[in-house]
């Protein structure tokens, strides 16, 4: 029997249905602030991030993430180094897709016991996750709340969350609607799972295949499978900002997280993509893919598969884009063209998938 998403505690159809009062509520707020008044909403909740505008022609540019269950993943490893990393790539990633600019995040980080060198080394992460955004962390807060949590080693429980804000001019929002057919994707690869999809992989690796954060496998060159479990989330805020500032038409920049590559499919315009050269995912999806039984719906549904983040440009612009990623050290490739689909499927025809955003899943084609 196949493993699935649902199996592993993520059930994506009823979290749908489950967010439908809540995002209600949410939407209602909108009037609560006229538009074109500081503090109204500029976009509709569902792009990858929103803005607020603060002054005639500028815009605050918002968005909160966490780091989901790698942080159990943490634990058990004992190592807490690269958590602060991840946090602040699943907050900056999504905001430079509507073509701002990251300035500032802030952490709520909640644990079970206050431990001195765990929380040093969140912060060392944090700190080394601003780093590669160029932004600042000028405040958090910190809380004891054992009681509420339950981890995987006792006493080392605890969640983090980030709230980022960024700016961006009104006029530049970049909300995918200059798409064309004929334009190019290009992929930023990505480091290994990111910080999607740790339930179904810990059932797969650690429950189903028998595995332990210590055991070294073939498949992964002799690295631990914690350390590479635990790989930090590539931040794409420098290469992604160049390219924003560089005049190149930028038809639409996608974070590939939760949902894989479903995400780019958010574009207004009405173009689907064919992502025909798609690179060899890291060993990693394989090994989980093999030890847990995962279909390649699933896979792609719930990973990443080898790319983090694409830019989509104008063919003219391909070289342009590469020279970038290359200056700042992103392996990076053309995976593919976009063409004219009012329902915006994203075909991958080395594997045989065909996504469908509105369903939520991948099917065979």
């Amino acid at each position: 029997m196949a493993l699935k998403y649902d199996e592993a505690g993520v059930d994506v159809e009823r979290e749908d249905k489950a967010l439908t009062g809540l995002l209600g509520w949410a939407r209602k707020t909108f009037a609560l602030r006229k538009k074109g008044e500081p503090g109204s909403s500029v976009l509709d909740i569902g792009y990858f991030a929103n803005v607020v505008e603060i002054a005639p022609g500028l815009g605050l540019a918002v968005s909160a993430d966490g780091v989901g269950t790698k942080l159990l993943v943490a634990q058990l490893a004992d190592r807490y180094d690269t958590i602060g990393i991840d946090l602040v790539a699943m907050n900056v990633n999504d905001l430079i897709c509507l073509g701002a600019e990251p300035v500032a995040l802030l952490d709520y980080l909640a644990v079970e016991t206050p431990d001195p060198r765990m929380l040093e080394e969140i912060g060392k992460g944090l700190y080394k996750g601003c780093e590669q955004a160029r932004i600042t962390l000028p405040g958090g807060e910190l809380a004891q709340i054992g009681a509420m949590l339950k981890g995987a080693v006792p006493g080392r429980a605890f969640d983090i969350g980030g709230f980022v804000v960024g700016t961006v001019a009104l006029d530049k929002i970049n909300v995918g609607k200059d798409v064309r057919p004929g334009d190019v994707v290009l992929g930023f690869l990505s480091s290994g799972l990111h910080s999607n999809g740790y339930s179904l992989a810990r059932r797969a690796l650690f429950e189903k295949g028998g595995l332990k954060v210590e055991d070294k496998l073939p498949e992964l060159s002799g690295k631990t499978l914690g350390d590479v479990l635990l790989e930090p989330t590539r931040i794409y805020v420098r290469p992604g900002l160049e390219l924003v500032k560089s005049g190149v038409r930028v038809g639409a920049l996608a974070n590939i997280t939760g949902d894989g590559f479903l995400n780019m499919a958010r574009i207004e315009a009405p173009c689907g993509f064919v992502l025909d050269r798609l690179p060899e995912p890291p060993p990693i999806f394989s090994v989980i893919q093999k030890r847990g039984g995962v279909s390649l719906e699933e896979m792609y549904l719930a990973y990443n598969m080898g790319v983090g983040f694409t830019a989509t440009v104008g063919p003219e612009s391909e070289a342009r884009v590469l020279e970038i990623a290359k200056r700042h050290g992103f392996p990076c490739q053309r995976i593919g063209p976009t063409v004219a689909d009012p329902e915006k499927k994203i075909r991958l025809p080395k594997v045989g998938l065909v996504g469908d955003a509105d369903a939520r899943k991948f099917t065979r084609a």
